[in-house]
């Protein structure tokens, strides 16, 4: 059995901390008192991943079983999250994958050939066809890729986009023609976090900039507390308020996946543990990786890392109508995750990975790191923040100014000329958002190359307008000066001096929390 989320403090025996900062990690020897927030331990996973799926198609949530649902003649789309989760990428076999073909022998059986495949990527970028193939498998691959049958999702396409009405806000909804027009649409998800699934699916993820501009923007983020919290973020409020239009235009039959906290195989299993559980060989291995990390070129570091396959475990998988779908997901998602935390800090301290959901097999530029820890990793909590109104959140990445051409082109325009401009979210939106969105350049990269939407980055900037408009001050330790200057931010060298430039916001001897993420953890604040 897995033992919950453990809350440290440190004291004069507690070793030094492993903190992420982008390509590695450090070892850092916190404040006395400091207050360390650690992940659960991993769930079980279920003993038989194939008889989970068979059970779930055939004993669905709200809805009549999977091949009921299936008949000669239809048209059915199969849609499925694309690659910004799981972070890191699952290892072979893709628990998607294993879904699609139970799905597919079900609609073989009853008849149906007519069938597309359809990466939900919203505005992200699309995925290549080694990346399409590590999600789908060999099989479904090999017989639906030549053919044009399972492709990514296009945004930008006019006349395969299928505009469905308003809700009673006024809130466009417009997703994927193909996908409106089915007789059926099931829908394949990975649950990583709280954040993920329900009317989020279909609702964003096959939608279009007309109906995302709905809740990407600035006053929805900031009112978004959090996007781990469903009820409480303004953004699912609006994708639920959209989801139920489509529930009552398309046929949506929902399954979601959940997994548990394996994230690092070996030899990096030494960061799945508490520092003071490492074995001998756990402290081998560390610093064995540590000295090949500080000897590595930054080319081979990157391999390194972005080759990494995760070993989750499925804890669960549900199917059948969207809402009591999800509500079963929850229930794993936050049993894995959740960790009660008492009170507020005056200071909290996060490590940002080399990873997050926009830089698969990519570079994690000085936004998309920002995102990261003031968007994810800041909003992972229910209740309240664990930092308190005022506070300061101390960061740790380098900050490369290292933007991949190929991915994020709009992301340098954003970085270098909006960001000069202003680095207040509304302002930003106001004034460029739309230049950005219809830029024919930006457009044309998004749908014949693999780049992000233009739009893409200032979605990003809208991540962290809740942590923005909540804590007082924001440094990050080992971050390049110039990149964190342009963002609004200050840079340290050490945690020390971080402290002591943080004092004004929070005096000279603050309490401080550090969440000792990933494995992911979700703080519910008490």
């Amino acid at each position: 059995m897995s033992r919950p989320g453990f809350v440290l403090e440190v004291d004069d025996r507690t070793p030094p901390m492993v903190v992420h900062e982008g390509l590695g990690f450090r070892l850092e020897n916190f404040p006395l008192g400091t207050r360390v927030v650690y992940p659960p331990e991993s769930l079980p996973a279920v003993p038989d991943v194939d008889e989970a799926i068979q059970h779930a198609l055939l004993n669905p949530h709200d809805s009549e079983p999977l091949p009921a649902l299936l008949r000669a003649g239809m048209r059915l789309t199969i849609a499925f999250d694309d690659l910004s989760i799981p972070l890191p990428t699952m290892r072979a076999p893709d628990i998607r994958g294993r879904i699609i073909e139970a799905v597919l022998t079900m609609a073989a059986d009853a008849g149906v050939d007519d069938v597309k495949l359809i990466a939900a990527n919203a505005l992200h970028r699309r995925m290549t066809p080694a990346e399409l193939k590590h999600i789908v498998g060999e099989r479904v691959f090999r017989s639906f890729y030549p053919q044009g049958d399972l492709y990514n999702f296009d945004a930008e396409d006019r006349d395969e986009l299928a505009h469905l009405g308003t809700t009673d806000k006024g809130e466009d909804i417009e997703i994927s023609k193909r996908a409106a027009e089915s007789d059926l649409l099931v829908y394949v998800n990975v649950n990583l976090v709280a954040m993920d699934g329900g009317h989020k699916s279909v609702g964003i993820g096959l939608a279009s900039y007309r109906s995302l501009r709905h809740h990407h923007n600035a006053k929805t983020m900031v009112h978004s507390r959090s996007f781990m919290d469903h009820k409480h973020s303004e953004m699912h409020h609006s994708a639920w308020r959209m989801g139920r239009v489509i529930k009552d235009t398309v046929r949506v039959f929902q399954i979601e996946t959940t997994l548990n906290n394996d994230v690092f195989p070996q030899p990096y299993g030494f960061l799945q543990k508490r520092e003071w559980e490492w074995s001998v060989k756990d402290q081998a291995s560390m610093l064995a990786v540590r000295r090949g990390l500080s000897i590595a070129p930054p080319r081979l570091k990157h391999k390194m890392f972005h080759d990494l396959r995760s070993v989750y475990g499925l804890t669960g998988v549900n199917a059948g109508e969207v809402e009591a779908v999800h509500q079963k997901t929850l229930e794993k998602v936050h049993a894995q995750h959740s960790v009660e935390v008492s009170g507020q800090s005056d200071v909290l301290v996060m490590g940002v990975p080399y990873l997050g959901p926009y830089n698969v097999n990519s570079s994690m530029n000085p936004i998309l790191a920002a995102c990261m820890g003031l968007g994810y990793y800041f909003n992972s909590y229910r209740g309240q923040p664990v930092v308190r109104k005022g506070g300061a959140v101390i960061l740790y990445h380098p900050l490369n100014e290292g933007f991949n051409q190929l991915h994020h082109p709009s992301y340098v325009d954003f970085y270098e000329e909006v960001l000069a401009e202003s680095t207040n979210p509304a302002v930003v939106g106001e004034k460029f958002e739309q230049q950005f969105a219809q830029d024919p350049w930006y457009i044309h990269l998004y749908r014949t190359s693999h780049a992000y939407h233009g739009v893409h980055p200032f979605y990003m900037w809208y991540w962290i307008a809740h942590a923005l408009d909540h804590v007082g001050d924001v440094i990050w330790v080992g971050g390049d000066r110039r990149a964190a200057g342009r963002m609004g931010f200050r840079a340290a060298s050490t945690l020390q001096d971080a402290m002591e430039m943080a004092s004004g916001a929070v005096g000279t001897s603050p309490s401080i929390t550090y969440l000792h993420n990933p494995p992911h953890l979700l703080a519910d604040v008490r």
